[in-house]
């Protein structure tokens, strides 16, 4: 009987657990070490309960912050937002225009094809590695099929 119970429980917390979000594509603009570089990515979530970005962490910036931008009235904006949503079983585009990383305060330069190693930290507790490569523009999207 205790094993049969044991067995449940695990299967209970298996269930439980939240699939952790995925970030593809993921890139910086070339910048000058002591300078502000940007983060571009797409986030995907395929677990069937939303979650959000709350930080990053990176060892090639002082510090990182995540932010907006818009256009209002044909005034372009930008602001600092304390967590991004991703919704259940979608995704969230972080592009110029948009909503990006700042990587501020770099520790290094960062040239096309250097590599900036990060931390995505979500409100569920996930933890996601992730590297930006610095280029000029976007990748090519990937075709690959699993």
């Amino acid at each position: 009987m205790k094993l049969m119970l044991a067995a449940l429980a695990a299967i209970s917390l298996a269930s439980a657990a939240q699939a952790a979000p995925k970030a593809e594509g993921a890139w910086t603009r070339p910048a000058a070490q002591g300078q502000t570089g940007a983060g571009f990515m797409t986030l995907k979530n395929p677990d069937a309960k939303a979650d959000a970005l709350v930080a990053v962490e990176t060892p090639v910036a002082r510090m990182v912050q995540i932010h907006q931008s818009s256009m209002s009235g044909g005034m372009a904006s930008m602001k600092q937002v304390n967590r991004v949503d991703v919704p259940a079983g979608g995704s969230v585009t972080f592009a110029p225009g948009g909503y990006h990383l700042m990587f501020m305060g770099l520790t290094r330069p960062m040239k096309v094809g250097d590599a900036a190693p990060a931390t995505l930290i979500f409100a569920s507790g996930a933890k996601v590695k992730v590297s930006f490569v610095a280029a000029t523009a976007a990748p090519a999207p990937s075709h690959a099929h699993p």
